[in-house]
């Protein structure tokens, strides 16, 4: 099932010469720390 988004929440401005200004939604605590616990090793030293 795919969720619907609103379209206010993503916006692109085009400033000039290939700089644009993109703003989109944060993402969701629960989906951070779920990533954060599959993939653990960030910043890890070799």
């Amino acid at each position: 099932m795919a969720e619907t988004t609103p379209s206010h929440l993503y916006s692109s401005q085009y400033i000039g010469s290939g700089t644009f200004i993109i703003s989109k939604p944060k993402r969701k605590k629960g989906k951070k720390r779920q990533q954060q616990l599959k993939s653990p090793n960030r910043g890890m030293r070799k």
